[in-house]
């Protein structure tokens, strides 16, 4: 049941990217990746808001948070879980986290691009 929980929401959620994506694209265009800075930003609002919540039911989550947001951005669940190393005073793994997945990031995104030329 769970599987299928997110398995729903993360078919909505990558469908509203891809709608929200093309709809800037049509309107704005340009080289700024406006649509996925407000997806990931939007995303991260709504998972630190459902995460803030006493949901009475536990599926929800699964639903909302793990399937349509985790299919309308990763960025959310990232940020997330960063809030929580610095909640709980983790400050080391926060640091480890937020270093390696920026630099990390940046470095595989790079290697990637060089390697489909």
């Amino acid at each position: 049941m769970a599987m299928l929980l997110v398995g729903i929401g993360a078919g909505i959620g990558a469908s509203l990217r891809y709608l929200i994506t093309n709809f800037y694209k049509r309107k704005v265009g340009g080289v700024f990746p406006g649509a996925t800075l407000f997806l990931n930003l939007s995303g991260a609002f709504m998972l630190g808001y459902l995460t803030s919540l006493a949901l009475a039911d536990p599926r929800l989550p699964l639903l909302l948070g793990t399937g349509l947001l985790g299919g309308y951005t990763t960025f959310s669940t990232y940020n997330t879980e960063l809030l929580v190393l610095v909640r709980d005073r983790r400050w080391k793994l926060f640091l480890i986290y937020f270093i390696t997945t920026y630099g990390g990031g940046l470095a595989l995104a790079y290697i990637g691009l060089m390697l489909g030329r």
